[in-house]
């Protein structure tokens, strides 16, 4: 097995672990109204709180009041995680930081999976406010997403200068067409 299937064997099934975790301890922890509602848990006063929310929809609240939002959120949470292994098979081994990447973003999408499949809905618990602003409610697989897809914009700017240094005959050198120029260069 190679050294990103590994990597990412690690990144993913913690971030699932995490999550899922922080999700059990919000069911059971944090209170709730009779009619099912969250009470906030004070966290830092005025900043951060915890309160309990079952969000139909995908991070953040989106789309939450779609009908049809669970059905379709499944499908593009399983097909995310299916164009993820293509993309990691295509990756290499020096490729450290898409690897992370692609394991947080399926840890992610695979924690709010599990809640949309076993739940129908996915539990959210993480409050951040300025005042009486709120941000919309999150949980862990959240995070994970936004840090993974940052990452992956971060990797794609470095993609290139990564494959012009790379040229030792893998086949993980670059483009044809980048080769060819290399070639060139040399002749």
């Amino acid at each position: 097995m190679s050294r990103r299937w590994k990597l990412f064997l690690i990144v993913a099934p913690v971030t699932i672990l995490l999550d899922q975790l922080t999700k059990l301890w919000a069911r059971h922890s944090l209170p709730t109204t009779p009619e099912g509602y969250g009470i906030p848990r004070t966290v830092i006063n005025n900043f951060w709180d915890w309160r309990l929310s079952h969000n139909p929809g995908s991070a953040f609240g989106l789309f939450g009041g779609t009908g049809g939002a669970r059905i379709f959120l499944t499908i593009v949470g399983i097909i995310a995680v299916v164009a993820i292994s293509l993309m990691l098979r295509k990756a290499s081994d020096k490729q450290r930081r898409l690897t992370i990447a692609l394991g947080l973003v399926a840890g992610g999408a695979i924690g709010n999976l599990i809640d949309r499949i076993v739940f129908g809905v996915v539990t959210d618990f993480v409050v951040w406010k300025y005042y009486n602003h709120e941000w919309p409610t999150f949980n862990v697989a959240d995070v994970a997403l936004v840090v993974g897809v940052g990452l992956l914009f971060l990797d794609i700017g470095r993609e290139p200068k990564e494959s012009e240094g790379a040229d030792s005959g893998d086949g993980d050198g670059g483009s044809p067409g980048h080769k060819g120029k290399k070639l060139a260069k040399k002749s």
